[in-house]
Formats: structure tokens, sequence, C-alpha cells
């Protein structure tokens, strides 16, 4: 069970829920909190003194008051004025992350929402109805204002609850009407109240929920790199002096120490490291450590601004003690459309040396001995063409990789009539990050599929040679799912099981990082 309260809500916790169902509750102590600054809502609504998106307009039209009797109305108007997204729907798994999110952002007690509201987001987590939520239309500056529309479609109603006002969710594998799916699963649509419904859509929470799923996918991801990294090396028979850590720590930065330290960790009882007698390898082996590490050290950076952002008090205005109303821009998507340009980049270099890593493999001039794209043998070349377009498909990823990662957050155009000038572009940067991801999984897929194939000739090459007690166990794990085949076949099914092993973390408990590799002898 996860017990949100506003501040101490984690990323892995944010997965338990969105990818395998873990059940949410609110905190008692959350429940207080809310309810004591809906009372201050309540005193100021009960004054009529103009206070934004409490009884006044959004956006451009903040200077229009709007009379006490039609705030229920000027909520929902909101919400189903902002549905307007557009593209392929969100992966439920995004979607559940979101809800879970912004209940916390709420339970926070900034907001002035009745617990209802809260409870009710909770209630369809626990019950399995997700929103249908389109993928494309989010500025990420006064929040998702459209994905979290789409959402709040579902679970709120007006007098006349019309089910083609209700949106789409999807609930028992059957995606229904909003108000379908919530009768389903018993549960009771809400009538959103004074400043609820802006509550409910203002906040960069759908770039959070992508961007939380993403750090933690991108933590295993990197240590899966350095996995396929010293396959590689144990292929071609690379130096280890690269990874001395005497040479790391002479520099200083952390992650670049991480990733030597874990290579010759996993390497550790290989006897092919050296076995070429070469005085250094080129830079995809030979700076493997400065490239991996600063993805190590960016990422780092970005899930500190992730795990804050989760826990942040996001839609405006905030409500403080005494019923003071502070209007800002917390919604901002800014801290989060940068963290995630700069986790594409940082992915994207990972995915790049990697390809350069699987092309050195393929080459009969620098795979040190191997065949031409690793053909069974030199007379196979020809007749066969091994693994020659498994690089192609893995130089594409990373040249399309090159364009996503172009920083998103540096672009904004205005909107509302120029009282949003300024703004962050950052759903488009989270999803550019989840696809980067994707693609980067694949390229590691590959290396790892093909680093597989150089070790087989390779120990056929030099056999009773031994590789590394980790590696050996990753090869011997993949080759349990793939095994070696000789002459040309299908490689793109088996490529596929070994991108499935990866994403669905079948490698992880070989190739975690852990700290106390940094006791390891040097060389």
């Amino acid at each position: 069970m996860v017990i949100i309260d506003g501040n101490q809500l984690t990323l892995e916790q944010i997965v338990q829920v969105a990818r395998h169902g873990e059940q949410a509750a609110l905190a008692a102590e959350a429940l207080e909190v809310m309810q004591r600054t809906r009372r201050y809502l309540d005193e100021i609504v009960a004054t009529d003194r103009p206070v934004y998106g409490i009884n006044t307009g959004f956006g451009i039209f903040a200077e229009q008051r709007i009379p006490r009797r039609d705030a229920a109305m000027l909520s929902r108007n909101l919400i189903l004025s902002h549905a307007v997204g557009t593209g392929d729907p969100l992966p439920e798994e995004v979607v559940r992350a979101a809800m879970l999110v912004r209940a916390n952002t709420l339970a926070k007690g900034y907001s002035g929402v009745r617990v209802e509201v809260v409870q009710t987001l909770l209630d369809m987590l626990n019950a399995g109805v997700t929103p249908l939520v389109p993928s494309q239309g989010s500025l990420g500056s006064s929040g998702d204002l459209l994905p979290l529309s789409h959402m709040a479609l579902v679970f709120t109603t007006d007098e006349q609850d019309r089910e083609a006002d209700s949106g789409q969710a999807y609930y028992g594998g059957e995606l229904l009407s909003g108000k379908a799916a919530m009768e389903r699963a018993g549960l009771k649509r809400i009538r959103l109240g004074p400043k609820e419904g802006l509550a409910v859509n203002n906040g960069a929470t759908f770039c959070a929920a992508i961007a939380a799923l993403a750090v933690v996918d991108a933590e295993h991801l990197l240590d899966l790199a350095d996995g396929a990294l010293a396959l590689s090396l144990e292929a071609v028979m690379g130096c280890r002096s690269a990874f001395d850590p005497r040479l790391h720590r002479a520099r200083g930065h952390r992650g670049q120490m991480q990733v030597a330290q874990h290579v010759l960790a996993l390497t550790d009882g290989s006897d092919l490291l050296d076995a070429a007698c070469r005085v250094q390898d080129a830079y995809s082996l030979r700076c493997a450590p400065q490239v991996n590490g600063a993805a190590r050290d960016t990422l780092a950076f970005v899930r500190g601004v992730i795990e804050n952002e989760v826990n942040a008090a996001t839609d405006n205005p905030l409500i403080f003690e005494n019923g003071d109303v502070l209007s800002g821009g917390n919604f901002h998507g800014e801290p989060i459309g940068m963290a995630m340009d700069y986790l594409a980049i940082a992915l994207t270099e990972v995915g790049a040396i990697s390809e350069r890593r699987i092309f050195r493999l393929t080459d009969g001039k620098l795979n040190a001995g191997l065949p031409p794209m690793l053909v069974d043998s030199p007379e196979a070349a020809g007749l066969n063409s091994g693994l020659m377009m498994p690089q192609y498909t893995a130089a594409s990823l990373v040249l399309e990789n090159q364009t996503l990662s172009t920083p998103d957050s540096v672009h904004s155009l205005p909107t509302s009539g120029e009282q949003e000038d300024h703004n962050a572009n950052s759903m488009t940067a989270a999803r550019h990050a989840r696809q980067v991801l994707a693609n980067t999984a694949h390229v590691l897929a590959i290396e790892l599929y093909t680093a597989a194939r150089a070790l087989d000739l390779r120990l056929r090459l030099m056999p009773g040679s031994k590789l590394g007690r980790v590696t050996a166990q990753i090869y011997e794990r993949l080759r349990a799912v793939v095994p070696y085949r000789p002459g040309d076949a299908w490689w793109g099914p088996e490529i596929d099981q070994v991108r499935e092993m990866v994403t669905q973390g079948r490698f992880s408990s070989l190739t975690a990082f852990r700290q106390d590799e940094a006791d390891i002898k040097e060389p």
C-alpha cells in the first residue's frame, strides 16, 4: 500500500502503482491539512472578494468576475473546454502515474480542494479505471491543461450528467465512456466546486509522470549499458588499463568512476581482456566510462528534479495559512522540460557509443580477427550477410535519437492572448525523452546480441578462455533465450526477445551497480 501525504512520494512507489497495481491511500495528516485549507477557501468565497481562479475567469479572462452561484459551472466549463487533446492515447501506465502524482499534489494541502476529489482519484486507481488521455496538445506551462482535463472528464460531472461529456476510460479490459466505466466500478462521479476545476488541471503532472517512469527505467538501462560494454570489451580483447580506478580518480567525476568500477567488477576473472596486447583501444571502448559516466551524473540530477516535482504544489493560486492566497507560476513545466532534455541527450550519447561498438564488432578490420559481419566462418561471407543489418537498425535509431534529443525546452510560442507569453514545451520534451529511452534500449539489445555472437566466435578461436564471472552469467542468460545459430536467420525476432529481456529487467540482477564495487582490486 502506497500512502500519500503530498511530501514523501517516491519514483519507485509511482512505478508500483502505475505498472503493478499497488493500492494507494491518503494519509490521515494530509486529510487534516486539506480540510483546513478548504475552510480558508470557503471563507474567501463567502466574502466575494476577487481571487484569481476562485471567482474570476482564467488566463486572458482573469479580470472577469464570476458570481458565486456560477462557481460549479466555472469549474466544469474549464474541464470541458480544455479537453481538446489529440494524437495517440498515452499508455495506461503514464495515465495511472499522473493520477497518483496529481492526487499527491492536491494532498499537499495548498489547493483548497475537498478530500473527496483526491479520494476519487485514488479510488479510480485502486479499482482500475484509467481515463483515455491523448498524447499531444499540452505545452506543459499552465500545467498539462489538456491531458489533465481529459482525465477529469471521467470523474467529474454536472447537473445534466451527459454521457457524451464524460470522456472515455479503460475498465476491465474495455474502453468505455467515462460515465459507464465509473458506474461499472461502483464509483461516483463528482461535481466540482470553487477552484476545484483549476486545481485538478493546473500543473505539469503528465510531464512529471512520464519523467518519473523514465528516470527509473533509465537507471536500469545505464547499468545494462555497462554490461553490454563489458561483453563487447571482452569480445575484442580490449585493454583493462582504461578502467583503472587511479585514472578515473584523477579526473574525479563520480559517474565516470562508477562506470569504470562497474566494468571491472563485471569482467573480473576474464582472461580475454588484454589478450590482444594492444596499447589502447578506440574511443567507443576506451572512453566509455567518460560517456556513460556523464550520463549517470546527468541522470542523478534529473532524478532530484523529478523527485521534487512529484511532491510539489503546482496549481495556481495556492492557499496558505490564515487564508492568504498567492497567485504565481508553480504550474510552469520548465524544470521538467529542461530535465527531460538533459535525459534525452544523455541517453542519446549512450546509444550512440553503443552503436559504434556494434559497428566495430561487425567490421572484420576492427574486431580483432573475427569474421566480417560475424558470419559463422570466413568461408560463409557473401553467401551469408551475418549481422550486417542489425547495425543498420542501431544506426537508424541513433540518428532518430539525435533528432529527438534536440532540446524542446528552448522553444516557445505565446498563448492566451499573450497572457501566457512564455511556454515550457515540457510535455513534448518528456514524450521525446521517453521515445529516446525506448530507442536506446533497442540499441543496447542489439549490442548484447552482437557481443554474444562475437564471444561465441572468439571462444571458438581461443578454446579454454574464460569470460568474467558476471559477464559469463549475462551471456548464459541471453543464450538460454536465443541460442547461437551458425547461418543467416531471421535475426529480428531474436533481437526483439533480447529487447524484451532488457525492458523487463531480466538482466538487472546481474548488471545492477553496487557501491561496494569501489572496493575491487586495482589492476
